[in-house]
C-alpha cells in the first residue's frame, strides 16, 4: 500500500480544522426565538404562509377578484395574530402596528378601490420588511411580486354557480 505524501496530509487535516472555524465565523447566529410548543407552528411557517398570502392579496386585488383579496387580507391578519399570540419575543408593537395596514386594505377592498389597494398594500408590504429588520432579518425583504407563482389558481374575478338547494 502506498502512503500519501505528508503535504497532502497535513493540507487534509488543516483544512478539516480550519473548515468549522472559518463556517462558524461566516454564519449568522439566529435571532432570539420562543422555544416551538409541540403541536405549534413554528414561527417561519407561519411568516412562509403570510408571504404566500400577501403574493395572493396582490394579483387577486389587481384583478379585482374582492372577494378573493378581502379572504386573503383576513388570512395574513390571522397568520400574525397567531405569530403574535404563539413567539411572546416578537417586537407585538410592530406586529399589532399591522393592524392599520390591513385595516386600510380591508377598506380599501369593500370599496373596490383599486388605487386604494395598491397604497395600503405599499403600506402592508413596507410594515413586513420594518418588522423583519426590526428581530434582526432586514434580509428578508417582501416587495409587489412581478410574477405570479401560483399559476394553478385562477385570480381573475368569476361568476360562481352555486349549487342548488334541494
Amino acid at each position: 500500500m502506498r502512503s500519501k505524501p505528508l503535504p497532502f496530509v497535513l493540507a487534509t487535516l488543516l483544512l478539516a480544522g480550519l473548515a468549522p472555524a472559518a463556517a462558524q465565523q461566516t454564519a449568522s447566529p439566529p435571532p432570539p426565538a420562543d422555544v416551538v410548543k409541540p403541536g405549534n407552528p413554528r414561527l417561519a411557517d407561519l411568516m412562509e404562509a403570510a408571504q404566500a398570502r400577501h403574493i395572493k392579496l396582490w394579483f387577486a386585488g389587481i384583478t379585482g377578484n374582492w372577494k378573493l383579496a378581502a379572504y386573503q387580507n383576513r388570512q395574513i391578519k390571522t397568520r400574525l395574530q397567531d405569530a403574535a399570540a404563539l413567539y411572546q419575543s416578537l417586537p407585538v408593537d410592530d406586529v399589532t402596528t399591522m393592524a392599520k395596514p390591513i385595516a386600510a386594505l380591508a377598506t380599501a377592498i369593500a370599496a373596490e378601490d383599486s388605487k386604494a389597494f395598491v397604497k395600503a398594500y405599499g403600506e402592508l408590504t413596507a410594515g413586513c420588511n420594518s418588522c423583519h429588520r426590526e428581530v434582526k432579518l432586514g434580509f428578508v425583504e417582501l416587495k409587489t411580486p412581478a410574477v405570479n407563482p401560483f399559476s394553478d389558481q385562477i385570480f381573475e374575478p368569476r361568476k360562481i354557480v352555486e349549487p342548488k338547494k334541494k
